[in-house]
């Protein structure tokens, strides 16, 4: 299953400094009703997320009852983006995706 959003970048400087986009309230919800079958543990969701032209393989976390895309730095750097930057994120559920 796939999905596209919009969602702004933001930093978290946490135990490991990180940014992310959150996934809407609406898609987030359809998510956790499938999480039980695409979790590896934790809420972690596998998925291949595309922003431009940039893919590349990683897990949504949840948060807060939603769940959070972490945006690589090779990934910024390719599509210069920054921390406010608004972007459309297609990702696609499972570690096949």
């Amino acid at each position: 299953m796939t999905f596209a959003f919009e969602g702004k970048i933001w930093y978290w400087k946490g135990p490991a400094p990180f940014y992310f986009v959150t996934v809407p309230d609406t898609i987030a919800k359809e998510i956790k009703e499938m999480e039980a079958h695409l979790t590896y543990g934790w809420g972690m969701i596998p998925v291949t997320v595309t922003i431009g032209n940039t893919d590349w393989v990683t897990s949504l976390w949840p948060k807060d009852g939603l769940y959070i895309a972490p945006i690589k730095a090779a990934v910024r750097r390719a599509e210069g983006l920054e921390e406010g930057d608004l972007v459309t994120l297609r990702i696609a559920l499972g570690v096949d995706a």
